[in-house]
């Protein structure tokens, strides 16, 4: 049985859902569709992918059919990583096409905007209304649409339609290539249906770091989850549950931490085949012990990175009564991604993250990967799955997964009330933005240490949305922050 606290100290948050079968994610209409295909016999898998493809549809402001894709799996004995696409043939039960149906349902017939995502859609809208294809699909006369009103895309359900008869052929070779490449070559772009069609998943081994008796799994690089373990691992040095939760002292080591982690990850992490220092030696303890000398108490500091020696998203998760659990992560990027539309496609983004530094391994340069932001995360304890969690939202993700993992794991807060409390966001330098709910007299002493302070705004959206589903042996909780408008559902 689980020794976390079942107290829920924090305003607004939510309950959790206990179930054998549960879905998380940030929109409800999303995670019901996944629970729909568990109820009618299908493994977490199916549940997962069914979800995705729906929040292709009902959550278009953070990703689309175009998205990349990330995934953590507990396949009922042992963790499996991909980088892309491709879960469906090796593990699902389901016929494939039947991933598709509520997504094609929304499309088509229509779905109402939750308020979230209305509140998004509306502040990105403007500024892509130019961009060809967006204000055709994305808007409706030329705006976007309000909470409430009824979306309807049938373009996109016509692209979900040709995906799901084909298995994916018409996208990667067929018709939809055809469309995606001639659109490209009339504006500019340099995508081809070659391209399309050299795409390839890649099933990887997840990155392991260990916490305290627990350890956190992140798939490695070209992604930023690394910066989360390294992170941890410079906590590892310090007595963290000694200091009272939320605390000028227990915040600071931590902001401190996360940045030393940042700085490395920036000047060393790129796709994997290009990275001139192993994930290895980043994580090694005593480099991140070395790392963590340099942190003062009393100052806050905006460190540079160190040389180890050799040697816009959506999140969900789901699990099933059989043991299987799939943490999962898609994305456009920036929101509404590119603003680019090709027959219902909406096209990420990605690219935006290389840099232009001809030294740096993160170079742009073909047939290789940017530096990326989404990242799933896993916990196992002795082998074991303890929670698959995620926090969407750039480079709060991998800030959000430390500061989720210290609430659990040192100050042991239920998953809900982990996901729920007001979190920090390192921007660039000195510079910290804090969620309300932090207490006055710690932000000042934050401040007197060097921390340029800012206060957000109660409905800022920076901050991340975690789902998060929590193994109980009989069951799980599944926990679904207030930050968005997602839920937990469960049967």
């Amino acid at each position: 049985m689980t020794s976390f606290d079942w107290k829920f100290p924090y305003h607004s948050q939510r309950m959790p859902v206990l179930a054998r079968n549960v879905v998380a994610t940030s929109q409800p209409l999303a995670a019901q569709a996944g629970l729909s295909m568990l109820m009618k016999g299908g493994n977490a898998v199916d549940a997962a992918l069914a979800t995705a493809i729906t929040l292709t549809v009902v959550e278009p402001t953070g990703n689309g059919i175009g998205s990349d894709a990330f995934a953590i799996l507990w396949d009922g004995g042992e963790l499996h990583g991909l980088n892309a696409s491709g879960l469906s043939e090796r593990f699902g039960k389901l016929p494939f096409a039947d991933l598709f149906e509520p997504a094609i349902r929304y499309a088509s017939d229509g779905f109402m905007v939750s308020p979230v995502i209305a509140r998004l859609w509306a502040r990105q809208a403007h500024s892509l209304e130019k961009v060809p294809g967006f204000a055709e699909h994305l808007t409706v006369s030329g705006r976007a649409p309000a909470a409430g009103e009824r979306f309807t895309a049938p373009a996109h359900a016509r692209a979900l339609n040709r995906i799901a008869e084909t298995k994916g052929q018409a996208f990667y070779t067929g018709d939809l290539a055809q469309s995606m490449a001639a659109h490209a070559r009339k504006h500019g772009g340099a995508l081809t249906v070659a391209d399309l069609a050299g795409h390839k998943a890649d099933w990887v081994e997840p990155l392991a770091q260990d916490y305290r008796g627990y350890t956190l799994h992140e798939i490695p690089p070209n992604g930023q989850g690394i910066a989360a373990q390294m992170a941890l691992g410079i906590l590892e040095g310090f007595d963290l549950a000694a200091l009272a939760v939320d605390s000028a002292d227990s915040l600071h080591l931590q902001i401190e931490a996360v940045k030393l982690a940042f700085a490395d990850v920036y000047e060393h992490v790129s796709d994997a085949d290009t990275m001139r220092v192993r994930s290895a030696d980043l994580l090694d303890k005593e480099y991140l012990r070395s790392r963590g000398r340099l942190i003062d108490m009393k100052k806050a500091k905006s460190p540079q990175h160190g040389v180890p020696g050799r040697g816009g998203t959506v999140y969900l998760t789901a699990a099933d009564a059989s043991g299987m659990m799939i943490s999962y992560i898609q994305s456009n990027y920036q929101g509404l991604g590119s603003g680019v539309v090709v027959d219902g496609i909406s096209m990420q983004n990605r690219g935006h993250n290389f840099v232009l530094r001809g030294d740096h391994p993160n170079v742009v340069a073909p047939r290789k990967r940017p530096f990326h932001t989404i990242i799933p995360a896993f916990i196992t304890k002795n082998g074991q799955p303890v929670m698959s969690f995620g926090v969407m939202g750039g480079s709060m993700q991998a800030q959000g997964h430390t500061q989720i993992m210290t609430r659990f794991v040192d100050y042991h807060q239920n998953p809900q009330a982990a996901s729920d409390a007001p979190r920090w966001r390192i921007d660039d330098g000195l510079t910290v933005k804090m969620e309300e709910g932090v207490p006055a007299d710690v932000v000042e002493e934050l401040q007197r240490r060097g921390h340029l302070i800012g206060i957000a705004d109660r409905t800022a959206t920076d901050f991340g949305r975690a789902q998060l589903i929590y193994c109980m042996g009989d069951g799980y909780l599944g926990a679904s922050e207030r930050r968005t408008d997602g839920q937990a559902v469960g049967f």
